[in-house]
């Protein structure tokens, strides 16, 4: 074993033929903060080049996130204090590694085994292998805190079967181990008890695919969820409309759907369905500088720190959103955000993310 770095937080270490990173910070659900960013990237460019290592893995080291996404209150506090500058390094960096994660010229095997969300996303599901465990546990819920789906969904989740993309960007719904595989999001169902076994074998140096295959199982099917056709609508207000439509038919998902959609922020909403419609036709570096865009915006505006206030400082779960309806978003003016970054800043700068 080969040490390459440790922190209370996160460990990347050589075993064997693995590059191996362990997430650490159970206490904060393994939420990502910029140290453990710099950790994983210092320790991938190292790998790159060392022949040693054929493989690399990333697991939690136990409990019951596998990463709950990034820093949220970190980010949040820096905001309020106008550290713009210092959040934005941050997401620079946590989007640079997602991409260096997608482009890695060595498998790169996520083993996950718990809930995963935002930031932990983007370090596991844009790997070359994407393990469920039993208690693989999926979302990206930013719209309910005035955020919007980020670390490259604007890329994967239009990819996903049917009109799932747009739900899970919407609603913020969860999935499961065995729907994962199903709509794309992993590509192997391993059981818990047999990870620890797995991850044997890649340190031995087994061929990725045949260590994976003799452990995966098949996935059960499982029931799309029956309002799905109404967010295949071609506008979020006709989607909003056949929701609409659908629970007054007694349909129980739609109406579920509808009420959290009614939860979220109007303005978050709006971004969301925009990356769904035009995120199938981009690249993913070209999605991650739309995301760095639409973040240099978003964290300049109330909804963002209204939905974390109320969601994970004051929990009240009562947000007051501005505006409150979707109707009185301007459109125009979210949509911008798109097209380029606020005040000028640019990102992956020579290779590093950098604020003009």
């Amino acid at each position: 074993m080969s040490e390459l770095s440790k922190s209370d937080d996160v460990s990347c270490q050589r075993q064997g033929a693995c590059g191996l990173i362990t997430l650490n910070r159970q206490s904060a659900l393994n939420a990502l903060t910029l140290p453990m960013v710099r950790e994983i990237a210092r320790a991938l460019e190292i790998w790159q080049s060392d022949d040693r290592v054929t493989r690399v893995v990333i697991q939690s080291s136990g409990g019951k996130a596998f990463s709950a996404g990034g820093d949220i209150r970190l980010l949040y506090e820096e905001g309020r204090a106008g550290r713009h500058d210092g959040q934005m390094q941050f997401w620079g960096e946590e989007y640079a590694l997602n991409l260096t994660i997608r482009n890695y010229p060595k498998p790169y095997v996520a083993l996950v085994d718990g809930i995963v969300m935002g930031g932990g996303v983007g370090v596991s599901l844009h790997g070359s292998h994407v393990v469920a465990g039993d208690h693989f546990s999926f979302a990206m819920p930013e719209v309910g805190i005035g955020f919007f789906p980020d670390v490259g969904a604007t890329w994967f989740l239009p990819r996903l079967r049917g009109a799932a993309g747009m739900r899970l960007a919407l609603t913020g719904g969860r999935v499961k181990a065995d729907e994962a595989v199903l709509l794309g999001l992993a590509h192997s169902r391993v059981t818990s008890a047999q990870l620890s076994a797995l991850l044997a074998d890649l340190v031995a140096g087994q061929a990725v695919d045949t260590a994976i295959a003799q452990y995966q199982s098949i996935p059960m099917e499982t029931m799309p969820d029956a309002a799905e056709v109404a967010f295949g609508a071609p506008t979020l207000a006709d989607i909003v409309a056949s929701l609409t439509q659908m629970a007054g038919q007694g349909n129980a998902a739609a109406a579920g759907n509808l009420k959290l959609l009614h939860q979220k922020s109007p303005t978050s909403l709006v971004v969301a369905e925009h990356q769904m419609r035009i995120g199938g036709g981009l690249s993913m570096a070209q999605a991650m500088q739309i995301e760095w865009n639409i973040v240099s915006h978003i964290c300049r505006e109330h909804d963002f720190y209204e939905g974390v206030r109320a969601l994970t400082i004051d929990k009240d779960q009562n947000p007051k959103w501005q505006p409150a309806r979707i109707e009185d978003v301007d459109r125009a003016y979210v949509l911008s955000w798109f097209e380029a970054a606020y005040g000028g800043q640019v990102w992956l700068q020579g290779g590093k993310a950098s604020v003009s």
